[in-house]
């Protein structure tokens, strides 16, 4: 059974970053003879998007620096740092080795990467409250987000976004309850073909195909729409109400619910699901499109700044590539939301 609860650790602080440059979906009616702009928009939610020539790490970079400032916290105190996305600055070495010298970090501090999307923030989350929950670790960073995807740069679902959430060690704090799931006979609901170690990159790589209307090559993300939708809207409530169960609490009573932001359409259907008052479901997908492993701290920074009070509840689930998902809950107390950083 996949759950998990996890003592001694709160998140104290969530930032931000994307890049300035804004696109809008309704002026981009010249992609394909194929595409509508309106009728995209309608159907996903996704009215526009960050989009510029910067890496996750760069986005990330720029939010910690925010939020370390905002928190007043000592770099030198910094213990660990987990780096969340599926396009690394490089196959080899780990981007969070990477990050810990641009950060100016301690070269004590351990670092690591983890390389999963649209679930990633959760399952960072409750790897890295993992290893604080001792005491060993005081204070760490994960950083979540993805940007210069391999696919078509106009592609109109997609922005690009990095986070950081700031974690510390509060011994008798309640901490994170968590349930997770994979369904890997999905594996290929949402891939890239080639460029890894079981189809290297060929000639072949590069040669374009018409996919639902679209031109991809086998370096660019491809994805099964119908079998993520379904997927999304079947799989996230059954967590949730696991969740519950599972830990004893009325998911109900919770102050606020934060999807991944995939698509409004799915976002809604969720909700009709578990019965939630949409005014306790916040959504950005209709300024940053989706942001994977991004989403759900970056609507939490541009949504609820300024709402999340003393002993607000949360519950939290990403789901997606792999298949995978994972739904936790936690509340917090002082937190701090830093303003949005753009680069």
């Amino acid at each position: 059974m996949s759950y998990l609860s996890i003592p001694n650790v709160k998140i104290v602080g969530i930032s931000a970053g994307v890049p300035k440059r804004v696109v809008c979906n309704l002026d981009q009616n010249n992609l394909s003879k194929d595409y509508d702009a309106a009728a995209f928009v309608e159907a996903t939610g996704v009215r526009e998007r960050r989009i510029d020539d910067v890496t996750a790490s760069d986005l990330c970079l720029a939010a910690a620096e925010k939020l370390i400032s905002d928190l007043g916290w000592d770099k030198s105190e910094i213990d660990a740092i987990i780096f969340v996305s599926q396009f690394t600055d490089y196959f080899l070495p780990a981007t969070a080795c990477i990050l810990q010298d641009k950060l100016g970090l301690s070269k004590e501090c351990y670092a690591e990467d983890i390389i999963l999307g649209c679930s990633g923030w959760v399952y960072g989350l409750s790897s890295l409250a993992s290893l604080m929950q001792s005491g060993c670790f005081k204070k760490a960073l994960l950083l979540a987000g993805d940007a210069k995807r391999h696919v078509p740069f106009e592609d109109p679902l997609f922005g690009y976004a990095g986070t950081v959430t700031a974690l510390e060690y509060q011994e008798g704090a309640e901490g994170f309850k968590f349930h997770f799931g994979t369904d890997g006979s999905g594996y290929d609901a949402i891939i890239i073909p080639d460029g890894g170690a079981r189809n290297q990159i060929s000639k072949d790589s590069f040669i374009e195909e018409k996919i639902d209307g679209k031109i991809y090559n086998r370096l660019q993300i491809r994805m099964k729409g119908m079998d993520v939708f379904s997927f999304g809207i079947s799989t996230v409530p059954k967590s949730v109400k696991k969740l519950g169960e599972h830990f004893n609490f009325d998911y109900q009573g919770y102050d606020y619910f934060v999807f991944h932001q995939a698509n409004m359409k799915m976002i809604n259907m969720i909700v009709k699901k578990l019965k939630l008052d949409s005014s306790k479901v916040p959504n950005c997908i209709d300024r940053f499109g989706n942001t994977s492993s991004a989403s759900i701290p970056l609507t939490i920074v541009t949504r609820l700044k300024g709402q999340v009070k003393p002993n607000t509840k949360i519950i939290c689930c990403g789901f997606g590539v792999g298949l995978s998902w994972g739904s936790v809950a936690f509340d917090v107390d002082k937190l701090v939301i830093s303003d949005l950083v753009e680069i």
